[in-house]
């Protein structure tokens, strides 16, 4: 005996969740990343995941069958490219609101609030509340005086005055005594600066120079 899919259980539940993947991606993870193609792809994964967990959830699977979900499942995570810890939470976020809206027996309101609390967990995580918000920036360094241990916290007080950022710590990645420069991994808080406005890779000259302190904006490949 068959029994009809589009009742008002499975069409409340499907609401349910496009609204709880829409608010945790599109109004709290495209709040702070610009990057559309995830929010897409994270979406469409929330309501994927949703329509096969609902629908296969009261059959009974082989074992064979299961195995074949898996692989397929395996192969599409390792033929893609790898993704952010940030974008890997967010991942985890929705198949979780994906897998409490389909499988929980509760009523629609319960469900509807567990989703939401998740999302408010992610909102609060987003926040400096959990932690300050950080960055860093490759830096090509000119100064390679300032790269002794010595000189370090001259260093830092360079970057911040010719870059305007909160600089709290530097990593030092390579150094080319050929040219006398020094390729820097710099860390700062978020400041009233706004992130798209500073480069992704600054070059500096040297505060000894004669010539003003310059800062060439170099467009990544």
């Amino acid at each position: 005996m068959t029994t009809s899919l589009f009742n008002v259980h499975f069409l409340s539940l499907l609401l349910i969740n496009l609204f709880s993947v829409l608010v945790l991606m599109r109004g709290i993870y495209y709040r702070y990343s610009s990057n559309r193609d995830s929010l897409l792809g994270l979406t469409m994964f929330g309501v994927g995941v949703f329509l096969v967990v609902h629908l296969l959830h009261d059959i009974e699977m082989s074992m064979g069958f299961a195995f074949g979900l898996f692989a397929v499942f395996s192969m599409l995570r390792y033929r893609t490219e790898s993704i952010s810890i940030r974008d890997m939470t967010y991942l985890f976020l929705v198949i979780v609101i994906a897998l409490i809206t389909a499988v929980v027996p509760a009523s629609a309101l319960e469900i509807l609030f567990i989703n939401m609390s998740v999302c408010l967990l992610a909102r609060l995580a987003e926040t400096q509340l959990l932690a300050p918000r950080t960055h860093d920036k490759p830096v090509v360094y000119e100064n390679i005086e300032n790269i002794k241990p010595e000189n370090h916290q001259r260093l830092i007080e360079d970057l911040v005055e010719r870059t305007g950022l909160d600089v709290y710590r530097f990593e030092i990645e390579h150094i080319d005594f050929l040219k006398d420069t020094a390729h820097l991994r710099v860390f700062y808080h978020e400041n009233a600066v706004k992130e798209n406005a500073v480069a992704k890779s600054v070059t500096l000259s040297s505060l000894d120079s004669a010539d003003s302190p310059t800062q060439q904006i170099k467009k990544e490949g």
